[in-house]
């Protein structure tokens, strides 16, 4: 009988291992490692979040950041990454928090830098950092870029660029493979301004970086481009990986290993603010001033102006938040307060929704809702209609009551939301 239970107690044991550990893997918050989270889209498979908030009720914690900076919230298991300038711009810091505590683990200067101009609702601090799990990764406006281990021990720092735009650096790092990746469209330093800016010229770029040591890896050539400030997504297209790119004059397709450019479109405008949406192999974007959503075709091969463009629609169209897609809608939300939706597939236009504040803070999609930031710092939760003509039902309107341009950032059932002058943890 003994040599009967003894496989019988081994078998419960490891069942329960198995349960114990797939618990303990069901605890860990949702990564959010990058702009707009793990694939850029806005889209998190979070449950059971917040639905209503205000400055004294269902917040966690909320931890004052010194300085100034737009960049997002980055969140990795236990660490939350965004950075910050102090000193008018010149001192540039990466700045570690305690997703449980609210309490900051380190600020590290990274370096300084000597601020250029910049547009009005700009930061020296904007682009949103990046993370591995392992090594986080920033970048500043003047180009500069750091990577630091968790602990925040600089490994390496990079500031060659020496990057200048009219609008300043707007566009956010990505990783892919041992790449650390982003968008170089600046204009002209000295006389004619306009060139680079208002005038196409070819020396915006692709920029990859060695992650492990910061050396260039290769640059991928636009051709005749101008300014934009949309990050960089990468999406597999006929099985093989493509890094879509918009800026000014252009939506482009990369190769991510080497940066060879595989398609190029027309697209009229600049500067293009609002990263791209991606759904069932099309692409969503719009420059301005032409104010025109274009949803473009990814399949193509060189100049595909003429064969790959599937609609244009100029209602309600984007300055600055990114576009949010659930199939079957295509999102946009405004700073002039309205939030719309088109059908994704013929660009019809379906509806309109007017919110407080100008939206220029990029939406996000969670647990079935919609969360839209107002710079106001009021957040709406909406909730879709099972008829996608029908405009979705306004569930709350949460008020911080401070001024917000950056994005919401999602892990477990908390949000993250980043303030002028706090990173606020909504949640339990």
């Amino acid at each position: 009988m003994k040599i009967k239970i003894i496989p019988v107690l081994m078998f419960l044991m490891l069942m329960f291992l198995t349960v114990f550990t797939l618990n303990i893997v069901a605890q860990e918050p949702e990564q959010w490692s990058r702009f707009r989270g793990t694939n850029g889209q806005g889209i998190s498979t979070a449950t059971g979040l917040p639905t209503q908030w205000n400055t004294n009720e269902n917040i966690a914690w909320k931890t004052e950041i010194p300085g100034e900076g737009w960049s997002s919230p980055i969140v990795w298991n236990d660490h939350i990454f965004l950075t910050t300038t102090t000193n008018n711009g010149k001192e540039c810091h990466v700045i570690a928090v305690n997703r449980k505590t609210g309490k900051i683990l380190w600020d590290k200067i990274a370096f300084s830098q000597e601020p250029q101009f910049k547009h009005p609702k700009n930061s020296f601090a904007t682009p949103t950092p990046v993370t591995d799990g392992q090594t986080v990764y920033a970048v500043f406006g003047s180009g500069g870029f750091i990577a630091l281990d968790f602990n925040g021990n600089i490994l390496w720092t990079n500031q060659e660029l020496n990057y200048y735009s009219q609008h300043g650096l707007g566009t956010s790092p990505i990783l892919y493979n041992d790449l650390l990746i982003i968008a170089i469209n600046p204009s002209n330093r000295e006389e004619p301004k306009l060139l680079g800016w208002q005038l196409p010229w070819d020396q915006s770029y692709l920029l990859a970086l060695d992650k492990k040591t910061g050396k260039e890896s290769w640059r991928g050539k636009r051709g005749m481009s101008k300014i934009g400030h949309a990050t960089p997504v990468i999406f597999q297209v006929n099985g093989k990986d493509q890094i879509i790119s918009p800026v000014g004059d252009v939506i482009q397709g990369f190769n991510p290993a080497n940066g060879e450019l595989i398609w190029t479109i027309q697209s009229p405008g600049e500067p293009v603010v609002p990263s791209p949406a991606i759904g069932d192999g099309i692409v969503y974007t719009a420059p301005m001033p032409s104010d025109a959503i274009r949803a473009v075709r990814l399949d193509g091969t060189g100049d595909c102006t003429k064969t790959h463009v599937v609609w244009e629609q100029k209602r309600n169209v984007p300055k600055m938040a990114s576009f949010l897609y659930v199939k079957p809608c295509l999102y946009t939300a405004n700073d002039n307060g309205s939030f719309a939706a088109y059908d994704a597939v013929t660009g019809e236009f379906l509806w309109q929704k007017r919110l407080g504040g100008a939206l220029n803070p990029s939406p996000v999609f969670a647990d079935g809702k919609i969360y839209v930031l107002s710079e106001l710092g009021t957040t709406t939760v909406l909730k879709p209609a099972a008829n996608p003509k029908e405009p979705p039902e306004i569930i709350a309107e949460n008020e911080l009551e401070e001024h917000a341009l950056a994005s919401p950032a999602v892990a477990g059932k908390q949000l993250f939301i980043r303030t002028d002058n706090h990173l606020w943890c909504v949640g339990k």
